[in-house]
């Protein structure tokens, strides 16, 4: 018995010795649509073996493998598969090009991708939505709104009706990292939150994560959301255009050089204020209000080894009330990348980023005239690799710095009869530089690693005045920093890592974990985002936010896995979690420090997803559960609160039926509980004066104002002029459902009275009626 498990040893290891000493190549290329758009996340699987890559960010992907003759297999989404059976002999290069699956009249057939990818793939808690499918979802006033369409997914939220804010696990919404090819954009709305600032036409695909975030992110504790730029048509002009209830759209895209150098060029404007010269009213005819997005995009292809892509983005909102107020802000955001490939292993991507938020505001003429200038102002430099050191193995590691400037206000008098003098509050600067590793390690079919770490370092610079506080909060000293001195450290080691484990073709379990680290931060009065808030940076009186969060998924498939079931399972801890004391003032201020109170949070919750995909029918069905909280010793007598946006059930239904060729519909439904209030219980006369006495922070959840709502959409196609075209109609809030945005409490008076106050009312806000809107899209 010992002699046979012994020559079985020695086998294997022979076996093993053979295979090991067996030259190895690697095939690599990128692959593509017929437009020459580089395609993200196709799956190439080694035909009757247990390998196979995906393409990375820019289309590239490379295997190595043992010499021999093999067939490989590529597929996407929405587009058809292709074989190519290849002898690897030698390195070799393969491109390929990829066909959109259409139906009769040259619509894209949105089909599943790679069907057991959730069952595979090692990563959890995220999810890739490319545009076309957030083309479907009906939203308000028929604009396509990536933010919108996000919050359907278990485990976000949204504050209140019609924000653009994203409340993801428990985090607040300056938690979320939100990325437009790298650059960061400070501000994803417009409107005040009731539209997203990305052109759904411009958008090639976003990647939401809200756990396993991988090492090369970081700056933020709760989420990634990364939308990347269509690159242009390489083949041949082409272009788009819509005409909306609010808004009108435009699209050009072809090739400088063909196969070489391409562009895209998408503008967006809404025209409400094309309609106020008519109105009644003087102001209203007087007043300009509209919202504009501008998205540019090259893409050079040097060589077989070299690409540069140079993208921009500009959008901003125009609010001129006739004379007596306005207020402008905006983001601008500006990429230079750099692909090489320096053999068919090792990829790698320099990248230079600008990003800017600014907004103005102020009355325009007369003795109070004045005008508030702010900015938020990043430069950075990014640099990272992805070495494919086998199947097995997967690398990535690289080196980030970002230069933040805020310059929180400079107020000024804009009319020389103004009795205002000027005020500049100083300017705040800091670097933050991060270091990445990480490698995605695969021991089989079933078990699958990815582990890294990030280290990250925020350091503030002068010139600075930098404030000391007593235990009241009050200024007590100051200290003057030169200009150029670092007078402050922060660093932060970040372990990532994932586990999958797979229990058969169908199923697996996943595990995650991670710290981040958050250096920027947000102060906000409201529960809907708005452009005003103000960012703020860590000093030596704010410690950085840091948070772990560890979460366990269940995956599972049914039907030749098109109906994918999941649920996963998470707890998060923030320590140095900031909040603002009772009645804090949140203007341009020197002393907005002593505002904060620090403290820690923590949530849980768990998520249920049921999705559909390939076929007539498809969507998704999810239900999340999360409750999130906050300890600030010095709120709310140190006792536990739940933040506004806490909102323990939530639930989407999100349907899409393609009726023939030429109709298809869509459906959502929402649903959450009510949020946290802080209501005044009693109350008592000071000097004649009611004053009321408020309950614990966010200890009321009024009545009646949990949130629901319907939409529906329909499209049709067809051509014009041999052009595509397509109608799309919508209603928004179906059942005319009067969600609250707003909740406040007025006095009520006995038989008239005021000095005879026999309590308070709550009075609901709302917003949204029953909203129909059409859209006329061509494509030519």
């Amino acid at each position: 018995m010992i002699r046979k498990v012994l020559l079985l040893l020695i086998f294997a290891c022979a076996a093993w010795l053979t295979v090991a000493a067996q030259e190895k190549h690697t095939l690599s290329g990128y692959v593509a649509d017929e437009n020459g758009e580089m395609l993200i996340g196709v799956y190439i699987i080694v035909l009757n073996t247990h390998y196979g890559t995906v393409t990375n960010t820019y289309g590239f992907y490379s295997i190595t493998l043992p010499e021999g003759a093999y067939t490989f297999r590529y597929s996407f989404i929405g587009y058809g598969t292709k074989e190519f059976g290849i002898n690897l002999v030698s390195n070799t290069e393969q491109n390929v090009t990829l066909a959109a699956e259409t139906s009769a009249i040259g619509q894209v057939t949105i089909t599943a991708e790679r069907k057991d990818e959730n069952i595979h793939d090692v990563t959890m808690s995220n999810v890739q939505l490319p545009a076309r499918t957030i083309r479907k979802i009906p939203n308000l006033m028929g604009e396509t709104d990536i933010i919108k369409s996000i919050q359907l997914l278990p485990g976000v939220q949204s504050s209140v009706e019609g924000s653009s804010g994203l409340y993801v696990r428990g985090g607040n919404a300056d938690q979320n990292l939100i990325l437009l090819d790298g650059a960061t954009v400070y501000n994803p709305s417009h409107l005040f939150g009731f539209f997203s600032v990305f052109n759904g036409d411009a958008v090639k695909n976003v990647e939401l994560f809200k756990g396993g975030i991988p090492a090369e992110y970081g700056g933020r504790l709760s989420s990634v959301l990364d939308v990347r730029m269509v690159e242009g048509n390489t083949q041949k002009i082409k272009g788009s255009a819509g005409i909306g209830m609010i808004s009108s759209r435009l699209t050009l895209e072809g090739p400088i050089v063909k196969d070489k150098i391409s562009f895209i060029f998408t503008g967006r404007r809404t025209y409400a204020d094309l309609f106020l010269p008519f109105a009644k009213d003087t102001v209203a005819r007087n007043s300009t209000i509209y919202f504009y997005d501008l998205n540019a995009k090259i893409n050079y292809q040097i060589n077989r080894n070299n690409r540069l892509f140079l993208s921009g983005y500009f959008g901003r909102d125009v609010n001129v009330f006739d004379d007596l107020f306005q207020m402008n802000f905006g983001n601008a955001t500006g990429t230079l990348r750099w692909n090489h490939v320096y053999n068919g292993k090792l990829f790698s991507n320099l990248t230079l980023i600008f990003s800017d938020f600014s907004y103005n505001l102020g009355v325009p003429s007369g003795i109070l005239s004045f005008k508030i200038l702010s900015h938020i102002i990043d430069y950075g430099f990014h640099n990272d690799y992805t070495w494919y050191i086998n199947p097995s193995n997967t690398m990535k590691f690289g080196l980030q710095a970002t230069c933040h400037t805020i310059k929180p206000g400079t107020i000024k008098s804009s009319d020389p009869a103004s009795i205002l003098s000027t005020l500049h509050y100083p300017d705040n600067r800091a670097i933050e530089t991060a270091f990445f590793a990480s490698n995605e390690q695969k021991i089989g079919t079933w078990l699958t690693f990815l582990y890294g770490v990030r280290f990250s370092m925020f350091q503030n610079i002068g010139a600075a005045t930098l404030y000391h506080y007593d235990e009241y909060h009050d200024v007590v000293d100051s200290t003057l920093v030169p200009a150029g001195n670092v007078f402050n450290t922060y660093t932060s080691l970040e372990p990532r890592f994932n586990l999958r484990i797979g229990l058969s073709e169908k199923s697996s379990v996943k595990l995650s974990y991670n710290r981040t680290a958050q250096y920027l931060h947000l102060a906000s009065n409201s529960t809907a985002t708005f452009p005003l808030d103000m960012w703020f940076m860590s000093s030596p009186n704010l410690k950085p936010q840091k948070a772990d969060q560890a979460a366990l998924g269940i995956f599972r498939n049914f039907r030749e896995n098109s109906i994918e079931a999941s649920v996963e399972v998470f707890y998060k801890r923030i320590s140095n979690a900031i909040d603002f004391k009772d009645h804090a003032r949140l203007a341009p201020q020197k002393y907005l420090e002593g505002e904060l109170r620090i403290g820690s949070a923590y949530s849980y919750g768990a998520e249920i997803l049921l999705q559909k995909q390939g076929g007539r029918l498809s969507g998704w069905l999810s239900y999340a559960y999360i409750r999130t909280f906050r300890k600030i010793p010095e709120i709310n007598q140190g006792k536990a609160f739940p933040p506004p946006y806490d909102k323990p059930h939530n639930i989407s239904l999100l349907i899409n039926y393609e009726i023939s060729d030429r109709f298809d519909a869509g459906l959502n439904w929402v649903y959450s509980t009510a949020i946290p209030v802080t209501v005044p219980t009693s109350g008592y006369y000071y000097d004649d004066v009611w004053v009321p006495v408020y309950s614990r922070r966010g200890g009321t959840r009024i009545p009646g104002t949990a949130y629901h709502r319907m939409d529906l959409s329909l499209n049709y196609y067809f051509r014009t002029f041999k052009m595509e075209s397509s109608l799309n109609v919508s209603v928004y809030n179906v059942y005319n459902r009067h969600n609250a945005f707003a909740v406040y409490f007025r006095e009520q008076d006995a038989e008239g009275s005021s000095q005879n106050i026999t309590g308070t009312e709550a009075v609901k806000l709302y917003l949204f009626p029953i909203v129909p809107a059409i859209t006329y899209n061509i494509k030519f």
